[in-house]
């Protein structure tokens, strides 16, 4: 399975590896191996890092307090003080290590660093005014959440290419069969 990076944020991204949350709900990071990729495709580590169940434990809660963050600043709802307390200690972990070398960039580093990337992400996120972007997905049963960044700030869909245009599709399908 791909992992789709589409959020405009990491911190939401990472909330994004599971999809249809009201639903037929089904998890990307099921495995630590599938947490190991993840790093990889976020572009925060060159190579998979060992991964455990512990790390994986880990990257579930994290992502789980990222999401329930989000959705309330999204309803301005108040911030659960455990959740800002889990999202705060991945974020002042050590980061992923961002170096030039001989080929080009070098990222290194364990599966916390690359937490803590995408920890910062969200706590940035979170306790700036781009947080009143945050939408969720009006595709059924997509629950990813996204910023608005539209013009008008009217985006519907996290992905016009996946969610918009099978929207699109459907309700065009709807009116061809209505006539």
């Amino acid at each position: 399975m791909d992992f789709i990076f589409v959020s405009g944020n990491l911190g939401l991204d990472l909330a994004g590896t599971v999809g249809h949350r009201r639903g037929a709900r089904f998890d990307m990071l099921a495995t630590p191996e599938d947490l190991a990729r993840w790093t990889v495709a976020a572009e925060l580590l060159d190579a998979p890092p060992a991964a455990g169940d512990d790390d994986l434990a880990e990257a579930v809660a994290l992502r789980e307090a990222i999401y329930r963050l989000a959705s309330a600043a999204r309803t301005g709802s108040a911030f659960e003080a455990a959740d800002r307390h889990l999202l705060n200690e991945a974020a002042r972990r050590p980061l992923a290590s961002v170096l030039l070398g001989e080929e080009g960039l070098e990222r290194g580093g364990d599966v916390r660093a690359a937490l803590s990337s995408a920890a910062r992400a969200a706590a940035e996120l979170l306790g700036g005014p781009r947080a009143a972007l945050i939408r969720e997905c009006e595709a059924d049963p997509c629950t990813r959440l996204y910023l608005d960044t539209s013009h008008r700030r009217t985006r519907r869909w996290c992905d016009m290419r996946g969610c918009g245009n099978r929207a699109k599709a459907a309700a065009f399908r709807a009116r061809a069969h209505r006539s």
